[in-house]
């Protein structure tokens, strides 16, 4: 199994607002934002964050999004626990969802097939 490395890092907030003048006093421009309190900021060629608002009862989250190629060719380790396989997303790609040995949770991304 294969990644390409880190494409973004997926945040939750319970403030989009000042979510997002935190990020771009540290120099990310907001590349679009959604309509629901959320968006994708961009600082260079680095990975994007995209940040979502959820609210007060949900406890504010981090996840690192790394980067497939092909959904379909990948085939996971036996030592990488696959918590749900891909899924389909409404923004056009397939995530996959794995837990590290500490426990923390990671998704892998790759195009959607057309």
């Amino acid at each position: 199994m294969k990644t390409e490395g880190i494409e973004a890092v997926f945040l939750t907030t319970h403030n989009w607002g000042k979510a997002a003048k935190f990020f771009q006093a540290l120099g990310y421009d907001l590349d679009f934002a959604t309509d629901h309190s959320s968006g994708q900021f961009r600082n260079g060629e680095g990975p994007y964050v995209f940040i979502a608002e959820v609210p007060q009862d949900q406890e504010p989250q981090t996840r690192i999004v790394l980067k497939t190629p092909d959904a379909d060719a990948l085939c996971p380790d036996p030592v990488v626990e696959v918590v749900t396989p891909f899924e389909d997303t409404h923004y056009g790609t397939k995530e996959m969802t794995v837990r590290d040995p500490d426990g923390r949770l990671w998704t892998l991304q790759a195009p959607a097939k057309n």
